[in-house]
């Protein structure tokens, strides 16, 4: 026999299994991380344009290698998670988050081989990223260039 729920004991159920979130909590922690992040960057640029001599452009360059570099290094340490966890969208949006989505999964399939884990993997969430953004570029270019050909600008 099946067992029918009224629907004041089923908003009960989902009540009770639903995680609850305090909002305020976790955008002072995405400000922390974020901002930690940056902080960091800013530090590495610094080193880099200061006590390397390099120009902007190339200390610029070498602090995203870096942070890229660190990203990556946590994620296979297991730690960008945590921090990812605690900072949410604070950890997950700056270039470490992408550095980070694209390097765990090819951690976590790296078993399966070369070809079936590693390069069938490490695209599953950054893939879509690339595309769009390749796509988007590209059409942005030909109304770019259609408006150079037409005299729009």
């Amino acid at each position: 026999m099946e067992q029918k729920m009224s629907n004041k004991a089923y908003n009960k159920y989902v009540e009770q299994i639903t995680p609850t979130y305090n909002m305020w909590k976790n955008c002072f922690n995405a400000f922390w991380i974020g901002g930690t992040i940056c902080l960091i960057g800013e530090l590495i640029f610094h080193f880099y344009k200061d006590y390397l001599n390099m120009s902007e452009l190339d200390a610029a360059s070498y602090e995203s290698l870096s942070l890229i570099l660190l990203s990556v290094l946590l994620t296979g340490l297991n730690v960008y998670g945590r921090i990812a966890r605690l900072g949410g969208a604070g950890a997950l949006v700056p270039i470490t988050g992408f550095a980070n989505s694209v390097a765990a999964p090819a951690i976590e399939y790296q078993k399966e081989g070369q070809v079936f884990g590693i390069g069938v993997k490490i695209f599953t969430i950054a893939g879509p990223v690339i595309l769009y953004g390749i796509f988007t570029s590209w059409i942005l270019g030909m109304i770019y260039y259609l408006g150079k050909m037409f005299g729009w600008w």
